[in-house]
């Protein structure tokens, strides 16, 4: 039986398989499919999780700039999707173990828009996630 890999080495580089098997759970579902549409390369995401502390870090580390709106009426957004200057993609998370709505949009100026209550969310995810591949098995 094969042990398992440590989260990071000594020279302080996340393990790639650690990291795709932690976002696979289903607890950061919705972190991973925004992760997904920002298409960060593997090697970047592994770097960024290194440095950042919060989901706002993580974002402007993968060169987007976190936008937070009071709230985001989805079905009005895909009107929007894939126009010149508008949303590049709607992600309509719902977190069903909170009952929360908590939508995001990715425009193609580089921004993300949420809510306040889905940042926080995701925030606590990247946090949780930050931990989760810092523990040694």
């Amino acid at each position: 039986m094969k042990s398992s890999a440590p989260s990071s080495s000594g020279t302080g580089e996340i393990n790639p398989q650690r990291l795709e098997q932690a976002l696979s759970e289903a607890r950061f579902e919705g972190l991973k499919a925004v992760l997904e549409r920002l298409g960060p390369e593997p090697d970047l995401l592994r770097a960024a999780f290194l440095v950042v502390n919060s989901y706002e870090q993580l974002l402007a580390r993968l060169g987007y700039k976190l936008m937070l709106t009071r709230q985001i009426h989805v079905q009005d957004c895909y009107s929007r999707l894939g126009t010149q200057g508008g949303i590049k993609a709607v992600l309509p998370y719902h977190d069903i173990p909170t009952q929360s709505s908590l939508p995001t949009l990715v425009n193609f100026d580089g921004t993300v828009m949420t809510t306040p209550k889905a940042a926080a969310f995701f925030d606590a995810l990247v946090g949780e996630l930050k931990k989760q591949l810092n523990a040694h098995p």
